[in-house]
């Protein structure tokens, strides 16, 4: 049987009863392909019924293959060994026991045929850049990044048909990335990817677009998809201005046989009164308008009706990703006002920063490797953690966003999450400004638990931005972890109306590069350093 998935009438809600599918049929073959789609539209949550994670109310999913798959978020028990998360611990073990001598039937049969299983791990582990951790090394002792690629080499070592990868790249920092893009590009089975990152992307053979719980698919890769779309788009945009001219033309053609209709019937009636006719020629001459004058309106409020569905038909085709838009006037920092102070500080980790002076509304791009020290600062400027020695001074108010988004209560409504950080924000005013981050109406009211990733960091977003007093330096790591395209954008307007100061840690270049950095700081051997750009100098 060819390895494929199918998902046949398949349907899906969450238990606030909000639908994500209703009756969707697709399958995905051999090949690497890019599910794309907004924030909310389903594409973890298909990935996850795909994977068994999830049950579907109707419907069925169908896998000819074993599935490997890898979430958004990785979790492994910091107490593991690292042959324990790669799934191989027990054939290491009677294996190591048979070369000592132990001739036990049940090691034999654990062993089985994978006498080459700790060369095959070492082997993947070099693969994606973790020739350096050790099979006895713990799961605690590596950095998030590589935790992913750790999960990543579990995958690889079992050799599923089916690989199902969700935003992959996430905590990963360049030189990680490019060995992730490496095992994207040389899969051999069926592939389905999950990603915000264009360089995936664009190793793919297919797209498929989830847009309203239906998929449309598109041949070739990301830049071929958004050509391709572009030509849709401005077809549909040609088609709503035809639609609209010609529900103008209905409209003059029916206010005109209305205005011949009447002019009609004042003559009929002009007739009848000066009884110029008999009286059975007047009457018939009236019945006779009337039938017309019904014939007539029905016939052109017909048109209409067919020329307001062509439209609405037209305008449904076009895409309407709408931006976030904010006035945070209460952020801005003047020129030259002190922000934040670092003084001989010696992190947790052994990351140290000897001084670093912030003023105004720099922007601040915090760059380097996986487990270099950069979330670490972070969480010790915002308070979370303690320095070893030294200080760290805020000099107005900030907010940090951290990777896991947990400045949410899952329990409360978007809108109930904002009212935590603003408590003197009347109601109407938390619903007009989250209506600025497209929560609007019924969408404010959602229980924060339901949220899309995208949707949950736009939420975390809200609230921080929106909280009081405003923040005047704003913190964020990795954000645009979670974020499809359109979200990246999104994020990338909002950040262009807030005035304060801003620091960023990020692996993602192109979002750097599109939000006006103004500093480059690496952090590299336990040192933070400058840099004259986000090229120059990072580790390779």
């Amino acid at each position: 049987m060819s390895i494929s998935i199918t998902c046949t009438s398949l349907s899906f809600a969450w238990p606030d009863g909000t639908p994500v599918f209703e009756g969707l049929d697709t399958s995905f073959g051999p090949g690497r392909t890019g599910l794309v789609g907004v924030n909310g539209s389903g594409k973890s949550t298909l990935l996850k019924l795909i994977a068994g994670r999830l049950a579907p109310a109707d419907g069925a999913v169908r896998v000819a293959g074993e599935v490997g798959y890898l979430p958004q978020n990785v979790t492994l028990d910091t107490a593991l060994r690292v042959d324990e998360a790669l799934g191989i611990a027990e054939r290491r073990t009677a294996l190591h026991a048979i070369e000592a001598g132990d001739v036990a039937e049940e090691h034999f049969e654990t062993v089985d045929d994978d006498w080459d299983v700790e060369e095959r791990a070492l082997a993947a582990l070099g693969e994606l850049g973790l020739g350096h951790v050790g099979l006895d090394r713990t799961v605690g002792e590596v950095s998030g990044g590589e935790s992913v690629l750790l999960r990543l080499a579990a995958l690889l070592l079992r050799r599923p048909d089916v690989l199902l990868l969700d935003e992959p790249t996430n905590n990963l920092d360049l030189y990680a990335r490019r060995r992730l893009y490496a095992a994207v590009e040389s899969w051999p089975g069926v592939l389905v990817v999950v990603s915000h990152d264009r360089e995936v992307l664009d190793l793919v053979d297919q797209i498929a677009d989830l847009r309203s719980g239906r998929i449309t698919w598109y041949g070739g890769n990301f830049t071929a998809y958004e050509e391709a779309l572009a030509v849709e788009q401005e077809a549909a945009e040609r088609m709503v201005r035809v639609a609209e001219s010609d529900l103008r033309r209905q409209k003059r053609e029916l206010t005109e046989a209305q205005v011949a209709l009447a002019r009609r019937k004042r003559y009929g009636q002009k007739m009848y009164d000066t009884k110029r006719e008999p009286r059975a020629v007047m009457k018939l001459r009236k019945r006779s308008a009337q039938e017309s004058a019904g014939k007539y309106r029905v016939m052109h409020e017909g048109k209409l009706a067919e020329a307001k569905e062509r439209l609405d038909d037209a305008v449904e085709a076009v895409r309407d990703d709408d931006e976030i838009r904010v006035d945070l006037p209460y952020t801005a920092v003047p020129p030259g006002r002190a922000v934040l102070t670092l003084r001989d500080l010696e992190l947790r980790y052994g990351a140290r920063v000897g001084g670093f002076d912030l003023h105004g509304p720099e922007r601040i791009a915090l760059i380097g490797r996986n487990g270099a020290g950069k979330t670490t600062l972070l969480r010790t400027v915002a308070g979370e953690l303690e320095p070893v020695a030294g200080e760290a001074t805020a000099h107005v108010p900030l907010r940090f966003l951290p990777q896991r988004l947990d400045v949410l209560d899952g329990e409360l409504t978007v809108a109930g999450n904002v009212a935590r950080f603003a408590p003197g924000a009347t109601h109407n005013r938390i619903r007009a400004r989250l209506a600025r981050f497209l929560f609007r109406g019924a969408r404010a009211d959602r229980q924060a638990s339901t949220l899309s990733g995208g949707e949950r960091f736009r939420a975390a977003l809200a609230a921080l931005m929106l909280a009081e007093p405003a923040p005047q330096l704003l913190m964020l790591d990795e954000p645009t972890n979670n974020l499809d395209v359109a979200s990246v954008r999104q994020l990338t307007t909002a950040l262009e109306s807030y005035e304060g100061a801003l620091i960023v840690a990020s692996h993602d270049m192109p979002f750097l590069e599109s939000i006006g950095i103004t500093r480059w700081l690496l952090m590299e051997g336990g040192d933070l350093r400058e840099m004259t750009s986000g090229a120059v100098g990072y580790p390779a």
